[in-house]
C-alpha cells in the first residue's frame, strides 16, 4: 500500500508540475495579445488552485468567513506548504515567501508571475525592503499575506509571531484580517527538513483535509495590540477546529 500511494504521491506532483508549466507558457504567449497584469495574473493563479492543484492532490476544504472588499493584510499561521495554496483559492494577494522558495524550480516561476514577495528572514534590510514593498502593495490596491510565525508550526497553538508587520500596519492604517488554518491529519504538518521528503510524506495519502476560518479586519493605531489581538484570535480559533475533528496532535 505505501507504494502505491507513493507512487500516487509522483504522479500527482508530474501533473501539477507539467500543468503549470503549461499555464506560464500559455500565459506568456497570451500576453502577446492581452497585456500582463497583477490582477490577470492573479486570476490565472486563482483559477489553477481551483481547478488543477486542489483536485489533483484531493484537498477537501472547509471554509467559514470570506475575504473582505479592501485591500488589506492578511495574516496567517503557517502549518505546511500547502498553506498558501488553500488560502490563495480564496483570496488574490500577494503572499510574503521565504527567499529560500526562489530556488524551486517552477514554483518560483509561477509565484513570481502571480504574486510573491520574497524575503530573507536572516537580513535585516531584506525585511526591511519587504515591510517597505507590503505597504507599496496594499496602497495600490492588493491585499498581502503574510504569516508571521516565520516558520511552520507543529504544536496546537502558534510559535510567537514577529511584530514587524504589525507595527508597518499600525503606522500605515492597514487592517488586520486574521487566518486561522488547520490539518485534520499529522502527515499535514511539516516534520521534514527536506521539501522532497515532505511532499511525498504529506501527499503520499488519498485525501487532504484543511479547515481554513477568515475572521473579521482589525484596524488599531497600536501595532502591539494589533500583534497581540490577532494571535490571540488565531489561537482560540485553530483550538477550536482541533476539538473532535484533528488528530494532527494525538
Amino acid at each position: 500500500m505505501n507504494i502505491i500511494l507513493y507512487i500516487l504521491a509522483a504522479v500527482r506532483a508530474i501533473i501539477v508540475f507539467t500543468s503549470m508549466a503549461v499555464f506560464i507558457m500559455a500565459y506568456g504567449i497570451s500576453c502577446i495579445v492581452v497585456p500582463h497584469t497583477k490582477t490577470r495574473a492573479l486570476n490565472l493563479r486563482e483559477n489553477f488552485l481551483k481547478y488543477i492543484t486542489i483536485p489533483i492532490f484531493n484537498i477537501h476544504i472547509i471554509k467559514t468567513g470570506n475575504p473582505h472588499a479592501e485591500p488589506g493584510l492578511y495574516v496567517c499561521n503557517h502549518r505546511s506548504f500547502t498553506d498558501p495554496m488553500v488560502i490563495c483559492r480564496y483570496l488574490k494577494g500577494f503572499v510574503i515567501a521565504k527567499a529560500e522558495v526562489a530556488g524551486y524550480p517552477i514554483i518560483n516561476k509561477g509565484a513570481e508571475l502571480t504574486g510573491v514577495i520574497w524575503v530573507d528572514r536572516n537580513d535585516q534590510s531584506s525585511r526591511t525592503a519587504t515591510r517597505d514593498k507590503m505597504v507599496e502593495t496594499i496602497q495600490a490596491g492588493y491585499n498581502v499575506i503574510v504569516f508571521p510565525e516565520g516558520t511552520v508550526g507543529t504544536h496546537k497553538t502558534t510559535l510567537p509571531f514577529k511584530k514587524g508587520t504589525f507595527l508597518e500596519a499600525a503606522e500605515n492604517n492597514i487592517p488586520v484580517t486574521p487566518i486561522a488554518l488547520e490539518f485534520r491529519s499529522p502527515k499535514d504538518l511539516w516534520i521534514k527538513e527536506k521539501f522532497v521528503p515532505q511532499y511525498f510524506y504529506q501527499y503520499s495519502k488519498w485525501k487532504t483535509e484543511v479547515k481554513i476560518h477568515f475572521g473579521d479586519p482589525i484596524s488599531h493605531h497600536d501595532g502591539l495590540y494589533l500583534h497581540s489581538h490577532t494571535q490571540k484570535w488565531i489561537d482560540e480559533q485553530i483550538l477550536i477546529m482541533q476539538q473532535d475533528w484533528s488528530n494532527a496532535f494525538d
